[in-house]
């Protein structure tokens, strides 16, 4: 069993989510575990998960699906991002093995740009060079300035095709990971400075919490502002103490918290000794616990 969690460039058009829902959802044996979409991110992430033919066989039309409905050149939010289908990762769960989730990657990116032309870059686990591990190396300079550098400095070429990148589809980050959290936590303040600050401090790169990546963005359809995280190891980073942590920096500031948000999927060791009202996730549903979903839509009649 594998999950993949594929992060789409289009929050807005309902046309366009439902046509990349409804090809993932049509491939047999491949079940639909979660969907959200964002209209500041101008995002959509949708989770999935199966056997490793039927999750390549997905992710590839879910790609194609991609490329004919989203042109990247008119895309507008507040999340980086390098193409139509930006990242792709895939997840080994149950007794998966990592190694087995990087095979898949490959695979996906060789049939992507072969079936669609779309160039690839591969990191986490499936990274073939060192700088491109970590993600936010790959997409840091976003589409327009990493498409043009691909054509002038070989060493920020795609891994796979190019050097240049589709004209409408872009380029598509493809990985294998374990598990991560995405949580945001959104802030009664339209200082942006605010948020940066506060993501400064607390992902890893900045001297806070080991394994949490973030971001400070700014929420216009709100009138707030997000301190957006992933948090690669929920372990080394709980949740309780990340949260309380944000508000601390944030109630110096004189900011209170307005709500977090759950991105996709979390696993059930994430909310031991804390609960969803405690992290602030006002509308918390126990299917957006990976086990339980996973129960429910592969459960045996």
């Amino acid at each position: 069993m594998i999950e993949c969690v594929a992060n789409f460039s289009e929050g807005r058009d309902s046309a366009v989510i439902e046509g990349l829902v409804s090809g993932i959802r049509g491939v047999p044996s491949v079940g639909l575990l979660h969907q959200t979409s964002d209209w500041d991110h101008n995002r959509t992430v949708i989770t999935y998960a199966g056997a490793a033919d039927a999750v390549l066989e997905a992710s590839v039309r879910a790609a194609a699906q991609a490329a004919r409905s989203i042109d990247i050149n008119r895309h507008r939010g507040v999340h980086p991002r390098l193409g139509a289908l930006d990242v792709l990762p895939f997840v080994p769960l149950g007794e998966t093995r990592l190694e087995q989730c990087v095979e898949l990657a490959h695979c996906a990116g060789q049939r992507i740009y072969r079936e669609l032309g779309i160039p690839v870059y591969f990191y986490e686990a499936a990274a073939l060079r060192p700088e491109r591990v970590r993600l936010e190396n790959v997409r840091r300079s976003g589409f327009e300035v990493a498409r043009e550098g691909a054509l002038a400095d070989p060493s920020r070429q795609p891994d796979v095709g190019g050097p240049g990148f589709h004209p409408t589809a872009g380029a598509s980050v493809i990985g294998a990971r374990n598990f991560l959290v995405a949580f945001n936590i959104n802030l009664r303040s339209n200082d942006l400075a605010i948020a940066q600050q506060i993501a400064r401090r607390i992902r890893a790169s900045g001297g806070g919490f080991a394994g949490v990546k973030a971001l400070g963005l700014r929420l216009e359809s709100r009138g707030l502002v997000q301190v957006s995280m992933n948090i690669t190891n929920f372990e080394l980073a709980p949740l309780p103490l990340v949260h309380a942590e944000v508000a601390r920096l944030a109630r110096d500031m004189g900011v209170e918290l307005a709500e977090s948000e759950l991105i996709g999927l979390i696993p059930r060791d994430a909310l031991k000794r804390t609960s969803p009202e405690a992290l602030g996730l006002t509308t918390f549903d126990p299917q957006r616990v990976i086990e339980n979903r996973l129960e429910q839509v592969f459960r045996r009649p």
